[in-house]
Order: C-alpha cells, then structure tokens, then sequence
C-alpha cells in the first residue's frame, strides 16, 4: 500500500515530459526533416529513434549544454535517415526549439496546488538558458524553490549521481530528508529507476500517449502512485489534506 503523499516534504520534478509536452516539441521541431521522409516515420518510431540518440550523445558528452545536445542529434537523425546533413543554422533552431514546446495544460494550475503542500525543485536535463523559456509556460519565478540542471551537475539523467547532486542540496538548504523526497516524473528510464537505486519514493505521471521513457523494456522502474495527469496529483493532495 502507498504511503500517504503528505508525508512527503518536497517535490523532485522532472520537466521535460512530466510538465512539458516534450514529445511534441521535438516532433514539430523536427518537422523539416521528417517532410523530407516518404513515407515519414510514425510519430513514435520517429521518437524512439531520437531517444536513442540522444541518450548516446549525452553519455558520450555529460558537459555539453542540452540545446547544443539536441542540435548535434538532430544532425544525427539526418544521416540516420539518409538525408543530406542540414545546416548548421538549421541544427542550432532545433537544439533553440526548447523553451517553445508546450506546457502540458495542466501543469501550471497543479504546480500553484502542489506548491500550498510541498517544496517544487527542478531537477532536470536541461541548460538554464533554455529552462528560462520554459519557465515562462510554467507561471513564471517563484514556481520552484531550486532548478537544478545538468549544466550545474555536469551529468545527465538517469545518472544517480544527478538525484545524489539533489539530495545534497535540498538537505542543505531545506533541511529535507531523503525520505521526505518524492521523485515526480513521467520518465520510467530516466527517473524511476535511478530513483529506486537510491531508495526514494516517486511518483508516476504517466501521459497517456508517452512513448519517451516509459516502454515495457525499461527494467527495474517502480513507484509509490501513479497518476494520468499532475493535476490528478494535485486533486489527490488536495483530497488527502482535507479539501473540496
């Protein structure tokens, strides 16, 4: 049985796929390839393939800022698609798309509820320059008590040493236990896992439709809840606590 989710502290956000309809951000961005493809993947082949890719060039360059991560993979998706190499303009507008991809429609509202129970921390595969854009779908400063990214860890998710980096700072600067964390995310690969290899509760926010992350061959991922949407999170917390 599920402990209660107030006797959680803090909320530990993934943001790209849990807050951020990351999946179609990079399929529209990626849209002047793709019309070059007859017949185009399907979206969720095209997606696989992208993770794929990313997740190699990440583990072969932790220090790489993530916008220029993603302009490097998209170069790589033109030759695995055996499409002339795009211009180095072209690469860099995708690796620029990320503060443009879209906020789940109930991420801000739930944030502002969840905010009234817990700490909101960041910790996510993302530079700060590009967070900025996001941030601004997310209502703005104040939403988060700390952002961490993998341009202030050095490494990229589903490293354990990205949630060690975490637990560190939210003991030090909010006095929070590790048991009083709880890992919030979409991604089973990313973030369940190297959750449970540290003994943290998570909760699950599945995205029906997801395909990043969350396949049948992610191995050893696990969490306390699960919930279709964050807002269905909120609703939850809001129940347990006494509300309407």
């Amino acid at each position: 049985m599920a402990p209660s989710l107030l006797t959680q502290k803090l909320l530990c956000f993934d943001v790209y796929g849990t807050l951020i309809d990351w999946e179609t951000g990079l399929y529209n961005a990626a849209s002047p390839l793709l019309l070059q493809l007859s017949p185009a993947p399907s979206r969720e082949a095209f997606l696989r393939t992208y993770l794929a890719l990313e997740h190699a060039q990440q583990a072969a360059t932790p220090n790489l800022q993530y916008s220029a991560i993603l302009s490097s993979v998209y170069t790589q998706l033109a030759a695995h698609y055996n499409l002339p190499a795009p211009s180095p303009s072209a690469a860099v507008s995708f690796g620029s798309s990320i503060g443009l991809w879209p906020a789940f429609d109930d991420s801000a509202a739930a944030l502002q509820q969840l905010k009234q129970h817990y700490k909101l921390v960041v910790l996510s595969n993302v530079d700060r320059a590009s967070f900025a854009g996001t941030l601004l779908r997310l209502s703005g400063e104040g939403t988060f008590d700390l952002v961490l990214t993998a341009e202030d860890i050095g490494s990229y998710k589903p490293d354990v040493a990205n949630f060690e980096y975490m637990l560190r700072e939210v003991k030090e600067k909010f006095g929070v236990e590790r048991e009083q964390v709880c890992v919030t995310a979409n991604s089973l690969f990313h973030d369940h896992v190297p959750a449970k290899k540290l003994g943290l509760v998570s909760a699950w926010i599945e995205r029906p439709g997801a395909v990043i992350g969350v396949g049948d061959e992610v191995e050893g991922a696990t969490y306390e809840w699960r919930f279709h949407t964050l807002g269905e999170m909120a609703d939850a917390v809001g129940k347990e606590a006494g509300g309407d």
